[in-house]
This record gives C-alpha cells, sequence and structure tokens, in this order.
C-alpha cells in the first residue's frame, strides 16, 4: 500500500478485518512482525518517531469527561509547550463544535466526541493522518462537514489514510481504495 502526499488513501473492510491493527502498527503503537513501514521514505521504527507528526483516531479516544472541549484541546497542546486558545477555538469551530460551550465531554453525544477526535487529530497541524472510522457517530450533515474537512486538508498537502466499514465513506472521498479482510489488503482501484 503507498500513501502520497495530497492524496486519500482508503481502507475498506468489515470490523474485525484487521484495519485498526494495520493503523496501529503504522502509528508504532504496536510491533510489526515482518516488512517495514516507510512514510515519506523513512522508515519508522519507534513510537517515538511516528506520533509527533501523524494526527490519529484509533477507537474511542480518552477525553477528560468533566471538562469542556476546549479544555481537553487546551490540555493536549499544553503538552508540548504550546498554548494558543484562539488556534484551538479555530479548529473546533472548524469541526462543527462550539468553542465557547461549557458542556463538559462526559455529556457529549457520539458524534460530538468523533468531532471532537477530528479536531485534537488536526490540532498539532500533522502531516499524515490516520483516521479509523472518522465517520462514526456522525449524522449525514456532520458526514458531508467532515468529508470538506478531509478534502480541505487533502488540498493542503497532507497525506490521509482513513479505514471504514462503510463503502460509501471511502468510494466517495478516497482517491486509491483497498479492501481489507482476514488481515489481508487488496487493491481495488
Amino acid at each position: 500500500m503507498e500513501c502520497r502526499q495530497g492524496e486519500i488513501t482508503g481502507i475498506i473492510g468489515r470490523n474485525g478485518a484487521g484495519k485498526t491493527v494495520l493503523f496501529k502498527i503504522i502509528c508504532g503503537l504496536l510491533s510489526l512482525d515482518l516488512g517495514e513501514i516507510l512514510i515519506n521514505g523513512i522508515k519508522w521504527e519507534r513510537q517515538a518517531d511516528v506520533l509527533p507528526s501523524v494526527g490519529i483516531i484509533i477507537e474511542e479516544p480518552a477525553f477528560l469527561k468533566n471538562y469542556s472541549g476546549i479544555k481537553n484541546l487546551e490540555y493536549l497542546y499544553m503538552i508540548n509547550n504550546k498554548n494558543n486558545r484562539q488556534y484551538l477555538e479555530s479548529i473546533m469551530g472548524k469541526v462543527g463544535l462550539d468553542p465557547k460551550s461549557k458542556k463538559h465531554v462526559g455529556k457529549y453525544s457520539m458524534g460530538m466526541r468523533q468531532r471532537l477526535a477530528i479536531a485534537q487529530s488536526i490540532m498539532e497541524e500533522p502531516e499524515f493522518l490516520v483516521l479509523d472510522e472518522p465517520f462514526n457517530g456522525l449524522d449525514s450533515h456532520g458526514v458531508n462537514e467532515m468529508r470538506e474537512l478531509f478534502l480541505e486538508l487533502k488540498k493542503r498537502g497532507k497525506v490521509i489514510l482513513i479505514a471504514s466499514h462503510n463503502s460509501e465513506d471511502i468510494n466517495i472521498l478516497c482517491d486509491n481504495v483497498y479492501s481489507m479482510e482476514s488481515g489481508i489488503l487488496k487493491v481495488m482501484r
């Protein structure tokens, strides 16, 4: 599989097909038994090499449930000694969340948590996005908004890899499409 700059690559597969395991290997969260992972021609062997330059959504992200969405993003942003609330507010706006809301993340709907996860994945301006089921919990309006966001990121030269069990999501959005079944990846287009 090859993921190129300024393209969206998609993987379609049923639950349990191996998409999440593949994404965890790509992100350095699981070790690889055979082969190697090359991103932009660089072999990545350690998690520390991968995570700073990758925006990730794998499974349900862990948020501080008793804090607002903006407070969650601020906390994560400050881990890297960054502090720019206005910027984070703009990121929340891009994903359709109100940065002024005091609502705790524990009270968010699944769709709102997914939007916050997308905000978290893009807030560090990564070059590579690895998004496992990024449309989970979103209504049709939310799916369309996130598709537009991903297309904007594609135009800015980002490398985007998306997995979904929904072939419509992948076929509409992706330049390159693969299918995965029982851990085996096949080119579809």
